[in-house]
């Protein structure tokens, strides 16, 4: 079976006659339901009910636990760098980044998924969602990729200085890291989800030496273990932004889905990739947020035109909660018109 094979078996729980549709939302989701952003992101159950209704009601092919990049954060070192926003969810305060002190890293300890923390809240939801839907949708369960979650803990513009300034610091933190994603990655495995979704935006900013240097061996490490251990859940990789410079090194990973940004070229990154999938590509603000309906489904089209069926009908990163739910069924319905070639 081929990995586009695997990818839409586990879309529907069958073959499909279409594209996939499978666009982040997490603010919107939250909008969908009626409930302010930050209950999505601190209870599962909530997270779980308006991920079950706007993808019931928009017909988007599988249900998405991505929600904040303080999960791990506050279960390895608590809430002291975190400010919780309403309406835009939990953000990390560099001023206060756990990692100031870089030899704090010596105290920490991979976090146990189960143990009742932000992370066991994602499980629950993830447990939920399977319970539902059964095996008719893919659930994508989400983990820090090593270098966001470094980013996290220690601050970004503090770490891309430590790229130059502390080698060694910098192996240690994204060593730890990888070990969290891959703990986390099993958890979420076991509660049912079949996909893992790993982010790691903070590589736009990277040019190919660096992230061949410090970054590419990790994350070969984390999607390598999944891939070893479970060959039949399906490895995904979110770099939101400018990610074509490192597309050459990208497509040696074992990963199943790349979902690439509107800055990407996306005939060159299909040229480089062949036949890998591809999610996204759309802009969020332009063609999504902006565009009309006739926009974004030509966008889609467009997009499946280069790629052929290596193709996930989406966007780069997140939609905005106020994107307009006809510009959403747009992009939907252009999934579902395209045929499987």
């Amino acid at each position: 079976m081929t990995s586009l094979e695997r990818v839409r078996n586990l879309v529907a729980g069958k073959f499909v006659d279409h594209l996939p549709a499978q666009p982040m939302i997490m603010m919107l989701a939250a909008k969908h339901i009626g409930i302010p952003f930050i209950e999505y992101t601190k209870d599962g159950r909530k997270m779980a009910e308006a991920q079950l209704k706007t993808t019931e009601d928009y017909g988007i092919d599988c249900l998405q636990t991505c929600s904040d990049p303080a999960r791990e954060v506050v279960d390895i070192a608590g809430e002291g760098s975190v400010e919780w926003l309403i309406d835009q969810g939990p953000v990390i305060n560099e001023d206060k980044a756990a990692l100031i002190d870089k030899l704090r890293l010596r105290e920490f300890r991979v976090p146990d998924p189960f143990g009742g923390g932000r992370m066991h809240d994602r499980i629950k939801a993830i447990e939920i969602m399977r319970k539902e839907v059964g095996m008719e949708k893919s659930i994508v369960g989400w983990v820090e990729g090593p270098l966001a979650l470094g980013a996290e803990l220690r601050g970004l513009n503090r770490i891309m200085m430590d790229f130059i300034d502390d080698e060694v610091f910098v192996d240690d933190l994204l060593a730890f890291c990888s070990e969290v994603a891959i703990r986390y990655a099993e958890a979420q495995i076991q509660a049912g989800a079949d996909t893992i979704g790993m982010s790691d935006a903070a590589a736009s900013m990277m040019g190919p030496e660096l992230y061949g240097r410090f970054l590419h061996g990790h994350q070969q490490r984390v999607f390598g273990w999944i891939k070893q251990n479970h060959p039949h859940v399906i490895t995904r990789q979110h770099i939101c932004g400018q990610s074509g410079p490192l597309i050459t090194q990208m497509r040696e990973l074992p990963v199943d889905i790349y979902e690439l940004d509107f800055p990407v070229d996306l005939s060159k990154a299909k040229l480089e990739m062949g036949e890998r999938t591809i999610s996204g590509n759309v802009s969020t603000v332009t063609t999504l947020l902006n565009g009309t309906p006739e926009e974004v489904y030509e966008a889609v089209r467009e997009c499946h035109r280069i790629c052929g069926r290596f193709f996930i009908a989406g966007a780069g990163c997140e939609l905005s909660p106020t994107t307009p739910p006809e510009n959403l069924r747009a992009l939907v319905q252009a999934a579902k018109d395209a045929s499987n070639n």
